[in-house]
This record gives C-alpha cells, structure tokens and sequence, in this order.
C-alpha cells in the first residue's frame, strides 16, 4: 500500500506549477477523517468546512495568507497524521505585473526624493513599501544599516536619515542601501514622511519624532 503524499508536498508542487505573475489561490482540501480538526488547524488561514472539504486561501503581496504561513500549517497537520488531496480552485494574476515590473529604481527614487526637500534639509523620516512580501526578511536584512523598523499590518519599513550629524543613517549609507535592494530586484516604493531643515542639536541625538505615541 502506497502511503500518501504530504500535504506540504503537495503544496509546493502546487507552488511550483502556478503562473508567474500569481498574487492570490484558492485551495481546496479534501481530507480523510478529522476535517473539523483541520478546519481548525488552519484557521489562520480564513479556512472554511463543508463536510470533508476544507477550503482556504495563500496570497502574495500582502493579499490573504503568505506562502511560508501555509506551508507551516500544512507540516502541522502532516505533524498529526491527517491526510488529504490538496487542489487549487482558483488563482488570480496581477493585473498591474507589468506596471511593477517597471517601478522605478529606489535608487533613483531616493535621488528624487532629495530634489523635492529644501537644499538644507538635515533629518528626514523615511518609508519603503515592498510590492511583496517574499522581501521582507532579504530587504529587512539589506536595510540593516539603516536601522529599519517594520510598519504593523503593512509591507513596510520606516528609518530616519540624518544628512550632517546625529542621530539616523547617513545619506549616503541610505542610496547605498537602496541600491542594494535594486541589484537583488527587490522592488517597492520610497517616500519621505517628515523632513526638517537646518536642525542644529544641542547636547541631543537630533529632532524627535512621535508616531503612534511613541518616539522614533
């Protein structure tokens, strides 16, 4: 007797035969015995039941469940012995995946960005929103330098610059880092959120900035 194939197998053939340009799946389960477990199991995946059938959802881009989530919840019930036919039922492109394809360079949307502030800014305040979330955890790794921190609920990451002294990452360091992004094909937007002029610091690190009530 054959035994059955993983469902996290399953999924990554699955993963691998899908368009290119993919950003959402519907997935349908059809599973042996337990469906009220697996229903539960995956769960964080907006799962659905009816009967033995589980049906649920993986996006990309921030649409729906991740890739990396549905995997995880796979193992867990390959983990538990529950066994079952993984099918995708509908998969949607982007539409505007030729667009993205031609965003422009972060580098050079930093060199924009700059040409729009006063000529004496000194601290700015800066956003990058990824256009997927398979760059989070490489971009997050590329921007180290700059100190980003991540936007809640959001494909994003927020850094200060300072451009003379105190307290953010230099200008410089700051294209560098941008580019660095462009030569991985790692494609998102940059903006600036704050900008001050002329700051002269007096036994401080520089301006303070609050978001959310907090300082950052």
């Amino acid at each position: 007797m054959l035994s059955p194939v993983a469902l996290v197998e399953q999924w990554k053939v699955i993963n691998g035969n899908l368009v290119e340009g993919w950003t959402s799946v519907q997935l349908r389960l059809t599973v042996e015995e337990q469906p009220e477990r697996a229903a539960a199991m995956l769960a964080p995946a907006s799962a659905g039941r009816h009967g033995n059938v589980v049906t649920f959802g993986v996006g990309r881009g921030g649409v729906g469940s991740s890739p990396d989530l549905i995997a995880r919840l796979l193992a867990r019930l390959d983990a538990e012995r529950i066994h079952g036919v993984l099918a995708p039922v509908k998969v949607e492109e982007a539409a505007a995946a030729g667009a993205r394809s031609r965003r422009v360079p972060l580098g050079e949307q930093w060199e924009q960005a700059q040409t729009s502030l006063p000529a004496d800014w000194s601290d700015l305040y800066g956003e990058i929103e990824l256009d997927s979330s398979d760059y989070l955890e490489r971009g997050a790794l590329l921007l180290a330098p700059v100190n980003p921190g991540r936007v809640k609920g959001r494909l994003a990451y927020r850094f200060r610059v300072a451009r003379r002294f105190g307290y953010g990452a230099s200008a410089e360091m700051t294209e560098r880092c941008l580019q660095r992004l462009d030569g991985e094909g790692i494609t998102a937007s940059f903006r600036v959120l704050w900008a001050l002029s002329d700051t002269k610091p007096v036994y401080t690190q520089g301006p303070v900035w609050y978001a959310g009530g907090r300082a950052v």
